[in-house]
C-alpha cells in the first residue's frame, strides 16, 4: 500500500482524482478502479468528475466509487431492509425503557458514525476499535454504570440477532470476514482520508490491498482529529510501504504557515514531513475580543475547540446584525426569511408563491390578522400566484399594506424580530448566502476561508488531555490554523490557564 501524505491545502484529493484520470487514460476498465472516500460527498465528487471527463455512466461504469459502508452493503448479502432503521432503534428503546435513536449521519453514509445515545456510542466505539466493551467503558466519560451498559449491549445484540438485522458497524465486520469471496479484484484502489480510519476500517483497507494490484492511501496524520470517534492514526503512520509527500500548499500563506509549523512540532508521534506555503504573506493577529474585528466584508470562519465556547459568539454576531451559519443552519431560518420577504413583496403590490404565502400566514394571528379557516391556505394549486388584493378578498387576510413586516407578522418570536431589525439596520440582505460560518474545529475539517478567527479556549477534557501530553489537542489547533487562506485572528480567553497557546 502506497501512502500519499497531503499537508493542508496541497491538493490531496485532487491528486487522487488526477491519478484516477491517468488510470482511465491508460485504458483501465472503470469498474476495475475503486475510489473509497470518507463521506458520500467526496465519493460522489470523484465519481462525477470521472464520469464527465470520460463520458461514463456514473452508476454503471463507476460502481466502486463509494464510502466503505456503501461498499460493504453492496458487496455482502445484507439487504437494505436488514439495516437498523430509526423505527428499529425506537422499538429497541421501548423494550429496554430508554430513548434510543438512529445513528447520526446514516443518510449520508459517512464513515464516522456517532450514536446519539451515549451507551450505544460506547458499544459502537468498542467494535470499531476492536477492544472489549468494558475497556471502552472505562475510557469513556459516560455517566451510566457498567451494569446498565452491559445490559443494553446484550439487549442490542439479541434484538439484532432475533430480527436478523445489522447496523453500520456490523456491515463492516461482515465485509472483512467475507472479502475474499465477495469482493472483486481491482487494478487500482484509492483510499482518501486514511488517517481517520478505525482499526475495523483498517481491516477493510488491508483486505482491499490484497484484492488490488495497486493501492494508494492518502491522508495527513497531523490532521488526525477523530481519535475520540475510534480513528487510529498510528496505523497510517506505521504503515509498511513507500510514500510520497505533497510539498506545495495552495492555501496556507507564509505567516500562517509559520504558526502552523510551531504547532505541528509539538506533536510527538507523527510522520516527519515538510511543505511549502503559497507566495502570499498573509497576516496573523492576536485580538482581545470578537467585536474588535471588522466582519462587514469578506468570507469568515469562526472556530473553537468545543461547541459551548461558540454560544457567546452566536449572540455577539446577532447583536451586531450579521448573517451567519452555525451547525450547518442559517442564523435566520428559511421560513422566517420567506415570511418577511413575502409580506414586503405583497406590500409592494407584487405576486408571491403559495409556499411563501403559507409562510406569511404561519406568523399571523388567527382572528385579528387572518380569518378562521384560512390559516393553512388549503385547496389551492401549487403553482398559483397570490397578491395582497386576492388574499384579502378570497383567502381571509384581514390586514393590508399599512402594516410593515414586524406588525403584520405578529407571531414572530421576539428574538427573531430583534435580530431581523439589527440585520436591516446594518443593511444585511438576510435572504443572501451568509459570509460568516461559525463552527467547531472538528466541524470545519476540509473547509477553508479567506479569514479565520480562532478562540483558544479549552474544554476541561481537552485541558486534561493537554496536561497528560496527548497529541490530539495539538492536531486540532493545527487543523484550525491551516483553514486560513489570507488572515488569521487569534482570540485568547481571560483565563489563560485553560487556553491553547498559539
Amino acid at each position: 500500500m502506497f501512502r500519499i501524505f497531503g499537508p493542508p491545502g496541497t491538493g490531496k484529493t485532487t491528486t487522487l482524482l488526477n491519478m484516477v484520470d491517468d488510470s482511465l487514460n491508460k485504458g483501465t476498465n472503470p469498474n476495475h478502479i475503486a475510489f473509497l472516500a470518507f463521506t458520500r460527498k467526496a465519493a460522489n465528487e470523484a465519481k462525477e468528475r470521472a464520469a464527465k471527463r470520460f463520458k461514463l455512466d456514473p452508476e454503471k461504469d463507476l460502481f466502486f466509487f463509494r464510502t466503505l459502508h456503501s461498499l460493504a452493503l453492496s458487496m455482502t448479502e445484507i439487504r437494505p431492509e436488514q439495516v437498523m432503521s430509526k423505527q428499529h432503534f425506537e422499538e429497541l428503546g421501548q423494550k429496554i425503557g430508554m430513548v434510543l435513536s438512529k445513528t447520526t449521519g446514516q443518510e449520508d453514509l459517512t464513515e464516522m458514525q456517532n450514536h446519539d445515545h451515549p451507551i450505544l456510542n460506547v458499544i459502537n466505539l468498542a467494535r470499531l476499535r476492536k477492544v472489549d466493551i468494558r475497556e471502552q467503558y472505562n475510557q469513556s466519560y459516560i455517566e451510566d454504570d457498567w451494569n446498565t451498559v452491559n445490559y443494553v449491549n446484550q439487549c442490542y445484540k439479541e434484538y439484532k440477532q432475533h430480527r436478523n438485522l445489522y447496523d453500520f458497524t456490523d456491515m463492516l465486520k461482515v465485509f472483512v470476514d467475507e472479502a475474499d469471496k465477495c469482493c472483486p479484484d481491482f487494478k487500482v484502489t484509492f483510499l482518501d482520508e486514511a488517517q481517520d480510519l478505525s482499526p475495523l476500517q483498517w481491516d477493510i483497507a488491508h483486505a482491499l490491498d490484497k484484492k488490488s494490484k495497486f493501492m494508494f492511501a492518502a491522508g495527513d496524520d497531523d490532521q488526525a482529529i477523530y481519535r475520540w470517534a475510534g480513528a487510529d492514526v498510528d496505523q497510517f503512520i506505521n504503515l509498511d510501504g513507500s510514500s510520497e509527500t505533497l510539498s506545495q500548499s495552495y492555501r496556507v500563506p507564509k505567516q500562517v504557515h509559520r504558526v502552523a509549523e510551531s504547532i505541528v512540532y509539538r506533536i510527538k508521534h507523527r510522520y516527519p514531513k515538510k511543505y511549502q506555503p503559497k507566495e502570499d504573506e498573509g497576516t496573523v493577529k492576536h485580538m482581545a475580543r470578537l467585536d474588535d474585528i471588522d466582519l462587514t466584508q469578506g468570507q469568515w470562519l469562526i472556530l473553537a475547540q468545543a461547541g459551548y465556547i461558540l454560544n457567546p459568539v452566536v449572540e455577539t454576531l446577532k447583536s451586531m446584525g450579521l448573517l451567519f451559519t452555525h451547525k450547518g443552519h442559517r442564523s435566520i431560518s428559511a421560513k422566517i426569511s420567506s415570511a418577511v420577504n413575502g409580506w414586503e413583496q405583497l406590500r409592494k403590490g407584487k405576486n408571491i408563491t403559495l409556499d411563501m404565502a403559507r409562510d406569511v400566514y404561519s406568523y399571523m394571528s388567527t382572528g385579528t390578522h387572518i380569518k378562521r379557516g384560512f390559516k393553512k391556505l388549503t385547496g389551492l394549486d401549487s403553482d398559483v400566484l397570490l397578491n395582497m388584493e386576492l388574499l384579502q378578498n378570497s383567502y381571509g387576510l384581514m390586514v393590508g399594506d399599512e402594516l410593515i413586516w414586524h406588525k403584520a407578522l405578529d407571531r414572530l418570536p421576539e428574538e427573531s424580530r430583534v435580530y431581523i431589525t439589527a440585520l436591516l439596520r446594518r443593511g444585511e440582505k438576510f435572504n443572501a448566502e451568509p459570509r460568516i460560518s461559525v463552527s467547531t474545529i472538528h466541524g470545519s475539517k476540509g473547509g477553508e476561508s479567506d479569514n479565520v478567527i480562532i478562540f483558544t479556549d479549552l474544554s476541561p477534557s481537552a485541558d486534561d488531555a493537554m496536561r497528560m501530553g496527548n497529541d490530539d489537542v495539538h492536531r486540532v489547533f493545527y487543523v484550525a490554523v491551516t483553514r486560513a487562506k489570507e488572515n488569521l485572528y487569534i482570540i485568547e480567553p481571560d483565563d489563560n490557564n485553560r487556553s491553547y497557546h498559539i
